[in-house]
């Protein structure tokens, strides 16, 4: 085979490549700025403010992401995580007292049970056991509610994360590109300088 051959033939696969590599590109940027923008519009709707420091309490004053975004809107992926894990995760530990929305179940049951069977009997503990139900439905209720938000917003956040690894793939896309149109164009510069006769 020829060398210029070889290195015209080389040069176009190398363009096509390029061409191929840039419209990846493309589509990796239009997918971050689409995550980046859809979580921005979207959590800016809500309207979430993250508390300013004077009234963040002690433990909360310890949590650098919560003093860095104090008094700030929440609208992005970081954010997100942040009020998701520091500020209503410790709010629902002190709910849920360790407890989760599940595994309070067991004994809002048990609290059901007894307030039935305290009623057929005309137990005197009646009032009782129904403020006990009370107080563990509220729980459980809040934290459905906190918990629920939180998986939201955390959600928020890995949607955010797919959207800036779609931003470094694009940028390794173009990069790639550069380099390949650049070893293209030395290509056809070598085909040009080979004299036509010589073989490899």
């Amino acid at each position: 085979m020829k060398r210029k051959t070889l290195d015209i033939t080389m040069s176009v696969g190398g363009i096509l490549i390029a061409a191929l590599a840039i419209v990846l590109g493309f589509v990796f940027q239009a997918n971050a700025d689409f995550a980046t923008t859809y979580v921005r519009d979207q959590l800016s709707e809500q309207k979430i403010m993250f508390p300013v420091v004077e009234y963040l309490s002690e433990q909360e004053a310890t949590v650098p992401c919560l003093v860095e975004f104090a008094g700030t809107s929440l609208d992005n992926g970081k954010k997100s995580e942040c009020y998701a894990n520091e500020y209503i995760g410790s709010h629902l530990k002190g709910i849920g007292g360790g407890e989760t929305y599940a595994t309070l179940g067991t004994p809002q049951r048990e609290l059901q049970a007894k307030v039935a069977d305290a009623k057929k009997a005309n137990d005197p503990n009646l009032a009782t056991l129904e403020a006990d139900l009370a107080k563990v439905s509220g729980q459980r209720d809040s934290m459905f509610k906190g918990e629920t938000l939180r998986g939201l917003l955390l959600t928020t956040y890995g949607f955010s994360v797919l959207g800036e690894k779609a931003a470094w793939a694009a940028t390794i896309a173009f990069f790639a590109a550069a380099i390949l149109v650049l070893a293209s164009i030395a290509g056809f510069a070598h085909a040009f300088a080979t004299p036509k006769d010589q073989k490899i």
